[in-house]
């Protein structure tokens, strides 16, 4: 039986969705408030979440639950707006489910990302990143990386051979609000290159990275 985290300050809604979600085969854990949330983050297998929270938008405090465990999560939004979109898919959601809405189509959503995707585990030359449980060895040997040091090594490993300007690579992994200085993202290269030896990181002076394709 999945489990389900719903976070939804409406009552009403709150209520009626959880019961709907077991009445359906699901475990439902309907939390209203972010207070005990890395708890049941832990046991969850997919989350949806309100996007406007009574502590705030939840947008923001979706990147560090994330590093909690990583999990499919679904936003339930008033919002229209493509920009605001864009926001909680580059903060990590899945997916986008505008209010007002069917609890068959969101049931729909639900299934899809629950789907199984196969093999966690991407390679690169002797380098294996476990995905889900963001483990990372080279050549058999366990390295230890931060968070963004993890995201920004995804990221290149993903799209090798495109080259990434370093104000894209600082947009997507940083925001600009936080990190004002492109040095962030050259201290962040500098030391996945030095923890992960067999790590190809072209500089493309004076644009910015790519990593040099695994053939």
């Amino acid at each position: 039986m999945s489990q389900i985290l719903l976070i939804e300050d409406d009552k009403l809604l709150g209520e009626g969705l959880s019961e709907y979600l077991k009445q359906h085969g699901f475990s439902c854990q309907w939390l209203s408030n972010t207070k005990s949330i890395e708890k049941h983050w832990y046991r969850a297998d997919l989350v949806i979440l309100d996007r406007q929270l009574t502590e705030g938008d939840s947008i923001n405090f979706l990147p560090q639950w994330l590093m909690l465990k990583a999990l499919p999560v679904i936003i339930l939004t008033a919002k229209i707006d493509v920009e605001q979109r864009v926001e909680g898919l580059m903060a990590g959601a899945k997916d986008y489910v505008l209010k007002p809405f069917s609890h068959q189509e969101l049931l729909a959503r639900i299934y899809a990302q629950l789907r199984p995707l196969g093999d966690s585990t991407i390679c690169y030359q002797q380098v294996e990143i476990d995905v889900s449980n963001r483990a990372v060895t080279d050549s058999g040997c366990s390295i230890d990386l931060k968070p963004k040091e993890f995201q920004l090594l995804l990221m290149l490993v993903q799209n090798q051979g495109r080259v990434f300007h370093r104000e894209e690579l600082l947009n997507k992994i940083w925001g600009y609000q936080a990190f004002p200085t492109t040095r962030t993202v050259d201290n962040h290269v500098l030391r996945l290159r030095q923890k992960i030896p067999n790590l190809q990181i072209e500089t493309l002076r004076g644009v910015g990275y790519r990593l040099v394709k695994d053939i």
